[in-house]
């Protein structure tokens, strides 16, 4: 099990990213699939998750309503649309799923 992040990036506040995640060694479609972050000094925190048919997302209160998480299972990849983006958005993102996490993509938001 594998996965690769990337699409992280420095960007001002009120502005968008896409994070991708590639995964490989598994089954994809079969598997759900989640978002997490850690901010400096802070712990990893749950952001988005995403069932395996793409059929019912959550999300965390802090992210409701600016991120949203969507899935190409025939891509094997997961992305997490990040809208109106805040500084405390800043941290390091991670896919997980199967127990397994990725290196995570850095997102900063700063002016």
């Amino acid at each position: 099990v594998q996965f690769v992040e990337s699409g992280g990036g420095l960007v001002q506040p009120g502005g968008s990213l896409r994070l991708s995640c590639a995964a490989s060694g598994f089954t994809f479609s079969a598997v759900d699939m989640s978002w997490f972050r850690r901010a400096p000094g802070k712990e990893r925190e749950w952001v988005a998750r995403i069932t395996s048919t793409g059929g019912s997302k959550n999300y965390a209160d802090s992210v409701k309503g600016r991120f949203t998480i969507s899935r190409d299972n025939a891509k094997n990849t997961v992305y997490l649309q990040m809208n109106n983006l805040k500084p405390e958005d800043t941290a390091v993102y991670y896919c997980y799923a199967l127990t397994t996490w990725g290196r995570g993509t850095q997102v900063t938001v700063s002016s």
